[in-house]
């Protein structure tokens, strides 16, 4: 049951990347909301791939760190006032301009002048409150507590990949990467109906994760490379293939796992905004490369995902942190040991 909260004063503790490596803990004014905005208490904020591309590089794509920033945009938290007062929301990080011709198009994710969370000069959510405008909130059910709430906004990208692909019930499907998004993609691959589910990862706790995801089997790299796939599948090769890592020896694997006429989802993002493969490949199979940009509006569908179990949110996340520890949660996080890290503000 949602209760009332008394709007907060003063100052509130903020995350801001500073450099490469260098976030730093500062006291600044909670916001105050505008019209048509509401003030969120931040309770659950995931870190992103994206998040430690910041973190690592202080960029990511051709979008580079010209001010301090705030990172954070899988996020959930507590209305404080207004007509959504004491109710848990998970958040929508995008904010695109609803003007332009691919929002008008229905391609809300492709927009050039979207508002985007925790990049480029817009503040994200790694603070005790931010102010967001209110039909970007979705309220929580019981049944998803508040870091399942933040892991809607990944969730969201798996279905938006898994839209694209055109998964049709007993397709064989390889997920190359078993971070907390690949093993999303699993999930929803079996809930789907898909039929030989294999995934690629080189960290074993990852393997045993996408097993407990329902991956039917799971292999190294060099297994792939080694063939592996064909054994697993089928001797033409994989219906369709996830690529989650973001780099170009996972892209090779994609190639090599797919069938003749198969579809491949460009799903990572690569640290140097370059990818590459052999195009002989590619071309012999007549394969076909989509590229995966965020999500679409699926925040509703996700949450009755979420709360009739048939996706477990929670099977992505090993690890929580204080916001006053954020910068061991973004060091732990880039060590790629863990799956999911979630701060708590």
């Amino acid at each position: 049951m949602s209760q009332s909260i008394q709007p907060p004063h003063g100052e509130q503790q903020v995350a801001r990347l500073y450099a490469p490596g260098d976030i730093r803990l500062v006291r600044e004014p909670i916001p105050v909301p505008l019209d048509g905005e509401s003030l969120v208490r931040v309770t659950a904020v995931g870190l992103c791939g994206s998040d430690l591309h910041w973190f690592g590089e202080g960029q990511i794509g051709d979008a580079t760190l010209t001010r301090p920033l705030v990172l954070g945009h899988e996020f959930a938290g507590v209305v404080v006032g207004g007509v959504l007062d004491g109710r848990r929301v998970a958040v929508d990080p995008a904010i695109p301009c609803e003007r332009c011709p691919a929002c008008r198009r229905g391609h809300r994710n492709l927009c050039p002048a979207v508002i985007f969370a925790g990049h480029g000069r817009q503040d994200g959510a790694l603070r005790e409150h931010l102010t967001w405008p209110t039909h970007l909130l979705h309220e929580l059910p019981e049944q998803i507590d508040d870091t399942g709430g933040a892991m809607l906004e990944p969730l969201g990208v798996a279905m938006h990949a898994m839209n694209l692909a055109h998964l049709r019930p007993g397709m064989s499907v390889a997920v190359v990467g078993a971070g907390p998004l690949g093993l999303l993609l699993i999930q929803l691959a079996r809930a789907t109906g898909a039929g030989t589910v294999i995934a690629v990862e080189p960290l074993e706790q990852r393997r045993a994760a996408a097993l407990a995801c329902g991956a039917d089997h799971a292999v190294t790299p060099d297994q792939a490379h080694d063939g592996a796939m064909g054994a697993l599948a089928s001797d033409w090769g994989v219906d369709l293939v996830f690529e989650v890592a973001g780099n170009d020896d996972a892209i090779g694997i994609a190639l090599e796992a797919a069938s003749p006429g198969a579809r491949i989802m460009l799903v990572g993002i690569p640290d140097d905004d370059r990818s590459a493969f052999v195009a002989a490949t590619a071309r012999r199979k007549g394969l076909t490369l989509m590229l995966v940009r965020r999500m679409q509006d699926h925040y509703d569908r996700a949450i009755q995902l979420a709360s009739r179990k048939a996706v477990d949110l929670g099977a992505v996340v090993s690890d929580h942190f204080a916001l006053a520890d954020v910068t061991e949660a973004f060091s732990f996080a880039a060590s790629r040991r863990s799956l999911k890290v979630v701060i708590h503000p």
